[in-house]
C-alpha cells in the first residue's frame, strides 16, 4: 500500500501532464464500453424485433428479399402485390397453423405534412401477438363498421383516444377509434390498424391483394421443407427468421471487427500515452531514483514504485472512461439513432454491469504491459551514474 501512495504523490508533481493522460485513458476506455455495448445492445434488439413479430415465415410477392426484410422489420411503405387467392393456395398447406394476411397502404396526410402507414388485418393478429395489450378500448367490435385500433405512437402523435374520429386523407370516410395499444417497443406502434375488408372498402385499387402473409408452423422444424416448396409459386418469395437472424448475425460479426478494430487503435494510443508519461517522469527524477538507490531501495522496490504509477493512471482512467460512457450511453444512443437509416426499438447501447468490470480490468491489465519497460529502465539505474547524471 506504501507504494501506491508514493506512487499517487508523485504523480501530483505534474498534475496537469497526469490529467492528461489519465484523460487519454479514460476516452479509449469510454469508446471501448460505448462500442462493445452497442454491438451487443444492437444485436439483441435487432433479435428482439425479429421474434417479436409473432410469425416465423413472411411470404411477399416476388420482388428484393431486402425490401421484404425491410417491410417486415419496419413496415416498408414501398410495397409489390401478391394475388389473395395465390395467399389461399398456401395458407392451406396442413404444415401452416395459423396465417396472418397484411395490407399495407400508406397515405399522406398534407395537414400534418407526413405519411401515415394503414395496416388490413384479420382476428388472427392479437392471436399471433397475444403482448400487443391495450391501453384504451379494445379490438374491432362490428365486421362491417368502419373502426381503426391505433398503435401507441399514432394515438400519441395526434392525441387521440378512443370514440375519436379520424378522417382518411384522399377518402370522404371518417374511422372511429375502438382501441388503442399500450406501447410495444416494436414498428407497430406507429401503425393504425383496420380489417381489410375496410381498408379495400376505403381504396377499392386494393380489392383481391394482398402486401404479405404471415405463416406460423405446427412444427418449426417443417421450415425449411415448406420454404423449399413454397419456391416452386413463381410470383412470390419466401423470407424465414432464419434467413433474417442469419443475416443480422452475419452483420454484427462484421460490425464486431470494426469495433475490435477501433477499440485496439484507440488503447493502443492510450498505452503510448501513459509510456511517454512515465518515462519522462524516470528521466526527470533520475537523481532521486539513484538516492533511493544509494539510501538501499533495491531494484525491485523501484520497479514497484513505477509500475505502481502506471497502475494507478490506468487505473483511474479506466474508472472514469466506465463512468463516462454510462453517463454518456443515452446521447450515443441518441447520436446513432439520427446516423442509422434504419435502427431497432429498444436500447441499442447495453452497458452491462459485466462489460464495465471488463473495461476497468482491461486498463489495469493496459496499465501493467504499459508499465513494465519504465519500471525496467528505472531499476535497471546505477546509483552513481543516476546521482552524477542528475547534477
Amino acid at each position: 500500500m506504501r507504494f501506491f501512495q508514493l506512487a499517487y504523490k508523485n504523480l501530483l508533481r505534474r498534475k496537469i501532464r497526469t490529467t492528461l493522460t489519465v484523460g487519454g485513458v479514460a476516452v479509449a476506455v469510454a469508446v471501448l464500453v460505448s462500442l462493445m455495448g452497442f454491438n451487443n445492445g444492437y444485436q439483441n434488439a435487432l433479435e428482439s424485433d425479429v421474434d417479436r413479430l409473432g410469425y416465423q415465415m413472411l411470404v411477399t410477392a416476388k420482388g428484393c428479399p431486402y425490401e421484404a426484410a425491410t417491410m417486415m422489420l419496419s413496415g416498408g411503405a414501398d410495397l409489390r402485390y401478391m394475388n389473395e387467392a395465390t395467399a389461399a393456395t398456401i395458407t392451406s398447406d396442413p404444415r401452416v397453423s395459423q396465417s396472418l394476411p397484411q395490407l399495407i397502404h400508406a397515405v399522406f396526410d398534407p395537414d400534418r405534412s407526413a405519411t401515415m402507414l394503414y395496416m388490413g388485418v384479420t382476428d388472427a393478429y392479437p392471436t399471433l401477438k397475444p403482448w400487443m395489450t391495450f391501453k384504451e378500448g379494445g379490438w374491432f367490435t362490428s365486421t362491417g363498421a368502419p373502426q381503426v385500433v391505433l398503435g401507441y405512437e399514432a394515438a400519441e402523435l395526434d392525441q387521440r383516444h378512443v370514440g375519436d374520429s379520424i378522417f382518411v386523407p384522399g377518402t370522404e370516410s371518417v374511422l372511429e377509434v375502438v382501441g388503442i395499444f399500450e406501447r410495444s417497443g416494436t414498428q407497430d406502434d406507429g401503425i393504425a390498424f383496420m380489417r381489410i375488408e375496410t381498408l379495400r372498402g376505403l381504396f377499392p385499387r386494393l380489392e383481391g391483394k394482398l402486401t404479405g402473409i404471415g405463416l406460423k408452423l405446427n412444427d418449426i422444424g417443417d421450415m425449411a421443407a415448406l420454404e423449399e416448396d413454397l419456391y416452386s409459386i413463381p410470383e412470390i418469395q419466401v423470407v424465414s427468421m432464419a434467413q433474417v437472424k442469419a443475416t443480422i448475425m452475419g452483420l454484427v460479426s462484421s460490425a464486431k471487427i470494426l469495433v475490435m478494430s477501433v477499440v485496439a487503435i484507440a488503447l493502443t494510443v492510450a498505452a503510448i500515452g501513459v509510456i511517454n508519461t512515465i518515462l519522462m517522469s524516470v528521466f526527470e527524477r533520475t537523481q532521486e531514483v539513484g538516492i533511493l538507490k544509494a539510501m538501499g531501495a533495491s531494484r525491485m522496490d523501484i520497479f514497484r514504485l513505477i509500475w505502481s504509477e502506471t497502475l494507478l493512471i490506468c487505473g483511474m482512467g479506466g474508472v472514469i472512461g466506465s463512468l463516462l460512457a454510462l453517463i454518456g450511453g443515452s446521447v450515443v444512443e441518441l447520436f446513432i439513432r439520427q446516423a442509422l437509416s434504419y435502427s431497432p426499438n429498444g436500447h441499442i447501447v447495453t452497458i452491462t454491469p459485466q462489460l464495465l468490470v471488463f473495461s476497468i480490468v482491461g486498463a489495469a491489465l493496459l496499465g501493467v504491459v504499459a508499465g513494465i519497460y519504465p519500471a525496467i529502465r528505472a531499476a535497471s539505474m546505477r546509483p552513481i551514474e543516476a546521482i552524477r547524471s542528475g547534477e
